[in-house]
């Protein structure tokens, strides 16, 4: 049988006669598959680990690309109102969770480059130079549409100038993320909107601030109420350390100069919506925001996960002394970067701090409750009357 021949036939090889892109020329995999340039190789001295390093580091890269393809969509979402419509708040989900699972894919990928050894790496790593991580344009760009600000940066990771030097585009991309709203800044507007922060209306920060000076009370008379001298000087320095931490957050010009500080990132306000939308996440009109907050601490998890394994990883196979390959120290500056300063969503991670026991929650009033739990099919008599 001449098997060339039989596969030319068109009712054995249908695909072939047909117009339009097969699956290769639909992915552009002549291009993809192509793009592994070896320097060891092209140098005489082929080193099999490398091609595993640029694999490894491309993939990064097209999911970076697509990371930044979500973070710009629910941008783009939450700009359109100055802030979220409600009726995308599911959209937004699905993207963010999207995110979250690239991140842990990412995070794991790590291991995959730990089956190479030191020395493995030690025989092509002269030809990385002066080449670096820090020189992925496209992670900058990420950690600046999250809203990573310059200031909060380790001083070798401002200075990127000289490292993009010769990449324009990349330069102009990175300049315009930094002036662009970012997702946090997006985030922030949208919470200074949380219903129920209005003075006027349920005044939620007004029940709150209340309910905290009435629950620092009973820390107090407790304490004053010890007979024993030692254990009412533990209560009332318990009690003192309790009051400054409150008030931190209750006392707007202190808050601000956390701010100033960097040790907080959203205003005031906005914080007060955080911790609202975190008591009352069982409400129905609540419920999404939560899962929204929850998924963006995921997102800022992961970074730091997946900065910490490259950390380790990064030890492993060069130590902690020798510098990066791009002028870094190396593992020292890595190692700089977990950090709370490189959290963009601390105050998240920092809510559970000025929780109150469930029985010091301020109730919702009638008309507040009905705000929260509308619901499809409801008419307006019905939300009126609930009212």
């Amino acid at each position: 049988m001449d098997i060339n021949n039989d596969y030319s036939r068109k009712d054995e090889c249908p695909l072939g006669e047909q117009d339009g892109m097969l699956y290769g020329e639909y992915l552009q995999l002549d291009k993809i598959l192509n793009a592994q340039r070896m320097l060891s190789e092209a140098n005489n001295a082929s080193v099999h680990d490398e091609h595993l390093f640029i694999i490894t580091h491309q993939a990064y890269e097209l999911w970076f690309k697509q990371v930044i393809y979500e973070l710009d969509s629910v941008r783009m979402i939450f700009s359109k109102h100055q802030g979220l419509d409600e009726s995308e708040t599911l959209e937004v989900l699905k993207r963010l969770s999207r995110i979250v699972l690239i991140l842990k894919l990412l995070a794991d990928q790590v291991m995959i480059l730990e089956t190479m050894t030191p020395l493995d790496f030690m025989e092509f790593r002269e030809y990385l130079c002066p080449a670096s991580g820090f020189q992925s344009v496209q992670f900058r760009l990420i950690e600046n549409k999250l809203g990573m600000k310059q200031e909060n940066r380790v001083r070798f990771n401002q200075n990127y100038l000289c490292v993009f030097g010769r990449d324009e585009k990349g330069l102009e991309a990175i300049a315009k993320s930094e002036v662009e709203p970012s997702l946090a800044h997006l985030v922030e507007q949208w919470l200074e909107r949380t219903p129920g922060l209005e003075p006027e209306g349920f005044n939620f920060w007004g029940k709150y601030k209340y309910n905290v000076n009435k629950m620092l009370e009973t820390y107090y008379k407790s304490a004053m109420a010890t007979d024993c001298e030692s254990e009412r000087a533990f209560k009332m320095a318990d009690y003192e350390k309790r009051k400054a931490l409150f008030d931190s957050v209750l006392e707007p010009n202190i808050h601000a100069a956390f701010v100033q500080r960097g040790e907080r990132r959203f205003t005031h306000k906005a914080l007060q919506g955080a911790i609202m939308i975190t008591f009352y996440r069982d409400e129905p009109r609540f419920s999404q925001p939560h899962q929204l907050l929850t998924l963006l601490m995921d997102i800022d998890s992961l970074v730091t996960k997946w900065r910490y394994n490259h950390v380790l990883m990064v030890q492993r196979m060069i130590g902690s002394q020798h510098l990066g390959t791009g002028g870094s120290s190396g593992y020292q500056y890595l190692r700089s970067t977990l950090s709370d300063r490189y959290k963009v969503f601390l105050d998240l991670f920092n809510l559970s701090t000025f929780l109150l026991p469930r029985s010091y929650i301020p109730p919702l009033s009638d008309t507040m409750k009905s705000q929260l739990n509308l619901h499809w099919g409801a008419t307006n008599s019905e939300t009126v009357s609930a009212s």
